[in-house]
């Protein structure tokens, strides 16, 4: 049995209300702070509105002055991610079929944010190269993964990357200029083939390699890639995007929409990269790579096409690569969130799908009854035909009252009444509660998070910032579980 708890309608908290004149929100900044407010040195951005629809709307003498390539970091403007009641969503948050669907999305809006600027955006055909089957150089990312998951289901990342970033991290971060350095010839040639055949069988000996190799390694790997780890055939859309002139800030809304429509495969390696290195970025004082050093190093790693160019044209494309890495470096805690006017479309993009399957089988339905009432005389049997108790949505809980569950803890479900100020938070600590008590369950419950399920929604973690009841009346369909958040 579960019990229905009533979570207090608590005063407004200083981090998110609706009240007037107190409402001051959390938000994420590109350097990763949380902040109650924004500070005079920073920009809003928000993930509410379409960003084509701000550039198309935004008057025409607020041009966005040019900014320039400089090598001093405080250049690049910090920005605000204000929350809002339904908190921030990342990446990995979604289920794979919303983030197709996301991945959709962001294609068009990337495609209408240029076209907001005259930008035509051409996808070049780039040469197609065929990647090895096996091995783990030129191998592509999602043969890696659909090994890696063998050994791990749950595996985000290729195995043999995150690695090569154990490796530098446990001895190499302050080592000076650790990627610049070449290593032993010798010895990176027999690591390589030692990797290809011994790595997936677990028979390769990490004790012996260090961090310099493994530095190496890792720049080959990503070079190596039958196709690169991004896509330049942006990169002409985004070089025309820098001679107009716009700022930082539209720079970013076009990489931020670029990162979202890349494949599962690629955005998650990205993501795990640009975090290792900014934790390569924080000894710079002892290992002398900034992020400027890092962003020109790793360019023609992450960025580069087979096909011919000129010598200008090759400059142009190290030099634009370059920078959107120091972007990417920059703005890595909020780079990966998913906007929210995309969630928003996918949403209803869900609702049209239900919509259609909910319809096709009442058409059919209606078309039956028509011919057993053509077929069938009187008007009992009619009136019979109109009673369908399947017509009308049968609950077991009253409005405003969400049942969640939580199979892997002892007090495995529980109702609770949601009010005005009830966040994910409010109820995974209820739950911790209720299952502490002296046992394990309080650990446990560390790592759980609330998910919304089903509805107009896959499955969707939340953030612990998020307000129930506003994610309850946006989804009243959804079930709502706690469990573990998937990671890399």
């Amino acid at each position: 049995m579960s019990i229905l708890e009533t979570i207090p309608d608590i005063p407004v908290h200083s981090n998110g209300s609706a009240s007037p004149g107190r409402s001051v929100q959390n938000s994420v900044s590109g350097d990763g702070y949380l902040e109650k407010n924004i500070p005079p040195d920073a920009e809003e951005l928000s993930f509410e509105v379409s960003y084509s629809e701000m550039v198309t709307e935004a008057p025409k003498r607020n041009k966005f002055k040019k900014s320039d390539f400089k090598k001093e970091d405080y250049v690049l403007t910090k920005f605000i991610v204000q929350k809002t009641r339904f908190g921030l969503t990342e990446a990995g948050d979604l289920s794979a079929e919303d983030m197709k669907k996301i991945r959709h999305l962001s294609l068009i809006e990337l495609t209408a944010f240029f076209d907001a600027f005259g930008i035509q955006l051409k996808r070049n055909k780039t040469e197609k190269v065929k990647g090895r089957d096996n091995g783990i150089f030129g191998v592509p990312l999602t043969v890696l993964l659909d090994n890696d998951r063998k050994k791990d289901p749950g595996v985000k990342v290729p195995l043999v990357l995150q690695k090569f970033f154990e490796k530098v991290e446990e001895s190499g971060l302050e080592s000076e200029g650790i990627f610049r350095l070449s290593g032993c010839t010798a010895k990176v040639k027999q690591y390589r083939e030692e990797l290809d055949a011994r790595f997936n069988a677990d028979k390769f000996k990490w004790d012996k390699m260090c961090h310099r190799e493994a530095a190496v390694m890792l720049k080959a790997f990503f070079r190596e890639l039958p196709t690169s780890l991004f896509p330049v055939e942006y990169i002409p859309a985004f070089i025309t995007l820098m001679e107009r002139g716009p700022h930082i800030k539209v720079q970013f809304q076009a990489l931020h929409l670029m990162v979202m429509a890349l494949p599962d495969a690629n955005r998650d390696t990205a993501q795990a990269l640009m975090a290792f290195f900014n934790k390569v970025i924080a000894n710079e004082s002892k290992n002398r790579m900034s992020i400027w050093n890092i962003s020109t190093i790793m360019a023609p790693n992450l960025f580069f096409s087979r096909s011919k160019h000129s010598d200008y044209e090759e400059l142009l494309l190290a030099s634009t690569a370059a920078h959107i890495i120091r972007l990417m470096l920059k703005y890595q805690k909020i780079l990966w969130k998913v906007p929210s006017f995309l969630i928003t479309q996918v949403r209803r993009m869900n609702e049209a799908t239900m919509l259609l399957k909910k319809q096709l089988p009442s058409v059919k339905k209606l078309l039956r009854r028509k011919t057993i009432e053509r077929e069938v005389t009187g008007p009992k049997m009619s009136k019979v035909l109109q009673k369908s108790p399947s017509s009308r949505r049968m609950s077991d809980v009253p409005e405003g009252v969400i049942r969640v569950h939580a199979p892997l803890l002892s007090k495995v479900s529980m109702a609770i009444q949601l009010n005005s100020q009830t966040k994910a938070k409010d109820i995974l600590a209820k739950f911790q509660y209720e299952n502490s008590h002296g046992s394990p369950e309080c650990i446990k419950i560390q790592n759980q998070r609330l998910y919304e399920i089903g509805g107009n929604i896959g499955q969707h973690c939340l953030d612990p910032d998020a307000y129930i009841l506003d994610v309850y009346h946006v989804n009243p369909q959804a079930e709502w579980v706690i469990k573990p958040q998937s990671s890399f």
